[in-house]
């Protein structure tokens, strides 16, 4: 499995923004994808909120069919473009080699 991994920072407003957009628009896409495995939206709360997007997939096939031939570059919806700070133009890929999930 391939933990995909996304960062971003917003406003408190623009975080919750973020999170109904991510519940709404981005979460029922993934579910679409074959491949897809599960998927965590992270928050670390101070002045300017961090935001830490994990999906998880069973290969880079996988990913491709998600994010294009171009597997590094971040997907970033205009919706989430507006409500963010600042965000990540790429996203690393690590292994996952032990988990605990089903």
């Amino acid at each position: 499995m391939i933990a995909r991994i996304w960062c971003a920072t917003a406003t408190p407003e623009g975080a919750d923004a973020y999170e109904r957009h991510f519940a709404q628009s981005v979460l029922p896409a993934l579910r679409g994808v074959a491949g897809h495995r599960g998927a965590y939206l992270l928050r670390r709360d101070g002045s300017h909120v961090e935001i830490q997007v994990v999906t998880l997939w069973e290969s880079p096939d996988a990913i491709r069919d998600f994010a294009g031939p171009e597997i590094t570059a971040a997907v970033v919806e205009p919706e989430a473009r507006a409500v963010l700070i600042d965000y990540d133009r790429t996203v690393t890929h690590h292994t996952v080699v032990v988990t605990t999930a089903g």
